[in-house]
């Protein structure tokens, strides 16, 4: 049988702080989770959020809306590019971000906020 959810923007399920610079509103529904990232200018995930993660470079996969701002993303092959206002991006896991200019970043993520930014060892492993 079918089902509607709705969640207003302003009244996130959790609020996930990143080291400095920024946080991620999370939105918790029955088949899966969507964010809403602040990323704050001079935001890069290597200084803000590795220390949360525990990993050398982000490894979630993202499906995004760039609401507002710019971001330069960087993956560990060394693929590169820049994104910004009304751009759908997918980000596979390995990658470094930072936010370019003095404008906050916005993005909209629609699949890789179910851990991301929180700390390692509250992660949810996957059973065996």
């Amino acid at each position: 049988m079918g089902r509607i959810e709705v969640k207003r923007i302003a009244e996130p399920d959790e609020k996930r702080a990143f080291v400095d610079k920024g946080y991620a509103d999370v939105f918790n529904f029955e088949d899966g989770t969507v964010g809403r990232a602040v990323f704050e200018p001079g935001w890069r995930w290597s200084e803000h959020v590795k220390p949360l993660a525990g990993t050398d470079s982000c490894q979630a996969a993202h499906a995004c809306y760039v609401v507002a701002g710019r971001m330069h993303l960087v993956t560990d092959e060394g693929e590169e590019t820049d994104v910004g206002p009304g751009d759908l991006v997918f980000i596979s896991p390995g990658h470094d971000a930072w936010v370019l200019g003095d404008e906050p970043c916005v993005m909209l993520d629609f699949s890789g906020m179910g851990d991301y930014a929180r700390r390692a060892e509250t992660v949810t492993q996957p059973s065996p």
